[in-house]
């Protein structure tokens, strides 16, 4: 049906909001509006920034049921025509417009159409799997002391989901948590193979156990014997030479290579050599001090670290350049207001905490925020314009629920405006909003979040260069994409949130554009320059859980 419009001297204008322009929107996404009626949009959407977003959130929405897979399918399947023309035609088709009305009638608005469908379609459609939430892991890295791992083993993460594999820990200590339940400590240097969720085997170096309930019957082997659990605390001490086992609470049921096995009790320990039976003798826990004392010396790492976090923030809060930094150091309850600990601070206000709840940092005593409903955002505004922008963060990922899952969105889609976010894929994209309608550029990395990330905190930053023309994303403090920049500054962020996405859901009735973040921050940073690759890296050392 053509839309409804209104002559006013002869000619035909648009209002926003009003019900020729819901018509007129309509009209055109299924092909039906005149060349007056598209001519009157066009003349709005130029004037009109609240009817450009609106439009926008509708044209997205028509793009994405439109072009379904199984209707560009069937489209395709049914063009009796050239390869080469089929694209085109079906393109047309998919946004609702015959491809015969391809003619340059709605300057604006039509390129506009055009470009959301052939950037962000495109862009969205590459999302269509997500990741998935299972994994061959049998075990996570829970906690550390001055680990230092082998070159074979590689760097590992508090947090790291752990698949079976082989583990040498040069020195220092690390908690494993199997998913059994089960907890092993491993002093270095020690090698171990993790072999099931209740099961591990020792060549050499001490473990120390602790089994509890819901775990019982973890096994622990070794050269020389098995040891099975039967709800206990109990440490190893393996060699090529032999291998000892000490138990402190509960017991175990001890099974040699070439003997009948026979059960250790509380304070009991068995000592093997060679081929013949094991010999009994006492408990010593001596030996195991430390790892008994691990929890503690974990506290106290972690409480030191924290401590030169807090050092080299005041430091960076000096940086003239640093527009906003939310260190959630103030988190409470009891407000909802969050601290620009900028010191130079520019203009720009604290932020506002809508939903969220508080959570644990990076380090036990370190305050967060987390995300989980739909409603869950922090709320800020920054002033101004800008050559260059540099924004980074400190997440910790639950999942990736959401097509497209928000780090930072300014509202709206205002020239020079940015939206940075992290798709269900894995891929971390920002887009860059140019003057003029239907000018943007998404500028996307590979897929760098996997499953086995979730649960672990990430240094993710972006770097807006508006004199190098590019633009580079980075994870914990390297660059995995640097990309040519085509939309050149002032860069603005304006009213915008962190975790969330500011957009009118109420008229545009879409849940896949919900954009909200299932996952904890506990640091932001905004600075109105761009940083280096060298700049980042000193980021990322700064805040790193573990130096």
């Amino acid at each position: 049906m053509p839309a409804r419009t209104r002559r006013k001297g002869g000619g035909v204008t648009l209002r926003f909001p009003s019900p020729e322009f819901d018509d007129t929107v309509a009209a055109v996404c299924h092909g039906e509006a005149s060349d007056q009626a598209m001519g009157a949009l066009n003349a709005l959407l130029l004037s009109d920034a609240k009817a450009r977003d609106e439009y926008l959130l509708r044209v997205e929405l028509h793009a994405r049921l439109a072009s379904d897979p199984d209707l560009f399918a069937a489209t395709t399947a049914s063009d009796a025509e050239p390869e080469s023309a089929a694209p085109r035609r079906v393109m047309f088709r998919n946004l609702g417009v015959p491809w015969w009305r391809s003619r340059p009638v709605l300057v604006g608005a039509f390129s506009l159409l055009l470009a959301v469908l052939g950037a962000w379609g495109v862009w969205h459609r590459r999302s269509s799997t997500s990741l998935g939430a299972a994994n061959s892991a049998v075990a996570m890295l829970t906690r550390v002391v001055d680990a230092r791992w082998s070159a074979d083993t590689g760097p590992l993460r508090v947090g790291s989901a752990l698949s079976p594999r082989h583990l040498r820990l040069e020195s220092g200590m690390a908690q494993v948590t199997f998913y059994s339940g089960a907890r092993v400590v491993l002093e270095g240097p020690a090698e171990v193979e993790l072999i099931s969720r209740n099961e591990v085997r020792c060549s050499e170096g001490r473990i120390l156990a602790e089994v509890p309930p819901p775990a019982q019957g973890f096994r622990v082997r070794t050269q020389w014997f098995e040891v099975l659990d039967l709800g206990t605390e109990f440490g190893i001490d393996a060699s090529r030479g032999g291998a000892e086992v000490h138990v402190f609470r509960g017991a175990v049921e001890l099974r040699p290579r070439s003997v009948a096995k026979q059960t250790l009790a509380e304070g009991e320990a068995a000592a093997a050599r060679g081929s013949s039976a094991p010999s009994r003798m006492a408990a010593d826990a001596t030996a195991f001090r430390p790892m008994f004392e691990f929890q503690q010396r974990s506290r106290a790492a972690e409480a030191v670290r924290y401590d030169q976090w807090r050092l080299a923030n005041a430091r960076l809060n000096q940086d003239p350049s640093l527009l906003l930094h939310l260190d959630f150091e103030d988190v409470d309850d009891a407000d909802w207001t969050l601290r620009n600990a900028a010191a130079g601070n520019h203009g720009v206000a604290d932020a506002t905490i809508v939903g969220c709840r508080r959570s644990e940092g990076r380090w036990r005593e370190k305050p967060a925020l987390e995300f989980q409903s739909v409603s869950d955002r922090i709320r800020f505004s920054v002033p101004g314009e800008f050559e260059s922008l540099t924004m980074a963060a400190w997440v910790c990922i639950k999942g990736l629920d959401r097509r497209l899952n928000a780090l930072l969105m300014s509202d709206g889609f205002e020239p020079g405006t940015i939206h940075w976010l992290i798709r269900n894929d894995g891929v971390l994209g920002v887009t860059v909003f140019g003057a003029g309608i239907g000018r943007f550029q998404i500028i996307a990395s590979p897929p760098v979040i996997t499953s086995e990330a979730f649960g672990m905190w990430w240094h993710l930053a972006v770097v807006i260069d508006g004199v190098r023309a590019e633009a580079i994303h980075y994870v914990n403090g390297e660059p995995v994409s640097r990309q040519a920049l085509h939309h050149g500054p002032p860069f603005r962020v304006g009213s915008a949130e962190l975790g969330n996405w500011n957009v009118p859901m109420d008229s545009v009735p879409d849940q896949d554009l919900a954009r909200n973040l299932s996952a904890s921050i506990d640091e932001f940073e905004l600075f109105g320059r761009a940083f280096g690759d060298g700049e980042v890296r000193e980021l990322y050392v700064k805040g790193q859980p573990e130096p």
